[in-house]
């Protein structure tokens, strides 16, 4: 009988995945993930599980989750070689989600995939997610590294956040108690943050087809502009809540203003937006023109200038608006809300 060779030895490095670089990374996330621990944090990366107690100081804690992504934002951080904001993006998508209902995110983990490990990008991205952490008081306490060969192009990569908040059962925001006459704050955003960005894309194409890219909109550089990562409203927010009867928060992301602010209010009351009563940066003002869209899709498309909305009572307007701006907030008062009638949810006009 013939006997048949032996096999050459297949590592799982030959098929693809580099386990040295994968502990590689996680030594380097480490002194990244140290500096967001917090009260609670009872065991966090390099375990199996992580875990982490709520904090005692909650009578009747309520738990709120949240998980989202950066959506095609990532084409560009590929495409320009910029790695090291997207991260806070993810962070932000999830955790000022947690805050609309009134809560303070306590942790947060992350998933990275890609079809070959560099361990200097995951690590610039890895470094985003501990910064957005640190800024809005959450925990990195775990999260997943994937290796896999052929499921994604070189040198690209995908990501996924999952943030944890808690909230007192007597203070959760559903803005059940909001009505005509209250009033509508804007809170800045810091561009476009991460959503339409499949818009932004096409615009981009067109100007650089057109040869007319500007070199700088809003003072900073073009591609900087446009990568500027979700601002992360955590902090202000919650100190406002400490000490104003804040009715109802909404974050401006998929759906802008048109789509999002509904969310938040009770049937039979509709959002009046007063146009003009913030200003468009003149990012906005340049995606409006490179696409050549209306202010409806505009505002249906994008933040457009306002990243957070915060809906009080007239009488507490005044006063809730000033905490925020001292905290580093910029402020508008952009409407009001009014009876549905046979109007949309949101009105601008």
């Amino acid at each position: 009988m013939t006997q048949s060779a032996s096999p050459t030895p297949l590592s799982y490095k030959d098929a693809g995945v580099d386990i040295v670089a994968g502990d590689a990374l996680v030594e380097r996330i480490k002194p990244l993930a140290k500096k967001t621990m917090r009260e609670g944090v009872l065991a966090g990366i390099g375990g199996f599980g992580a875990l982490f107690e709520v904090p005692k100081r909650y009578k009747e804690p309520v738990l709120v989750s949240g998980t989202d992504g950066v959506g095609t934002k990532l084409k560009l951080a590929f495409e320009w070689n910029m790695h090291d904001t997207v991260g806070i993006d993810l962070v932000a998508m999830s955790v000022n989600d947690v805050l609309v209902q009134g809560a303070e995110p306590l942790f947060f983990l992350d998933y990275f995939a890609c079809g070959k490990l560099d361990v200097d990008t995951a690590a610039a991205v890895v470094g985003g997610i501990a910064k957005g952490c640190e800024l809005s008081g959450c925990a990195l306490i775990g999260g997943e590294t994937a290796e896999m060969p052929g499921m994604y192009p070189a040198g690209e990569y995908d990501l996924a956040g999952f943030a944890v908040g808690a909230v007192e059962k007597s203070k959760i925001l559903t803005g059940a108690d909001v009505k005509p006459g209250d009033v509508v704050l804007g809170l800045a955003s810091h561009g476009v943050h991460s959503n339409g960005f499949s818009l932004v894309r096409k615009c981009i194409d067109r100007a650089e087809a057109a040869g007319n890219v500007p070199a700088t909109l809003d003072g900073k550089p073009f591609k900087q502009a446009i990568m500027e990562p979700t601002r992360l409203y955590v902090k202000n927010v919650l100190a406002a809540l400490a000490v104003h009867p804040i009715k109802a928060l909404a974050h401006i992301t998929g759906g802008g203003l048109l789509e999002n602010i509904p969310r938040v209010l009770p049937e039979g009351t509709a959002a009046h937006l007063v146009k003009g009563s913030w200003p468009q940066s003149e990012l906005f003002a340049w995606l409006q023109a490179t696409a050549g869209i209306d202010d409806i899709e505009m505002n249906r498309t994008f933040n457009n200038g306002i990243g957070m909305v915060v809906v009080v009572d007239a009488a507490n307007a005044e006063a809730t608006a000033a905490t925020l701006r001292a905290a580093g907030e910029s402020v508008y008062t952009i409407g009001s809300i009014a009876p549905i009638g046979n109007s949309a949810a949101v009105v601008v006009a």
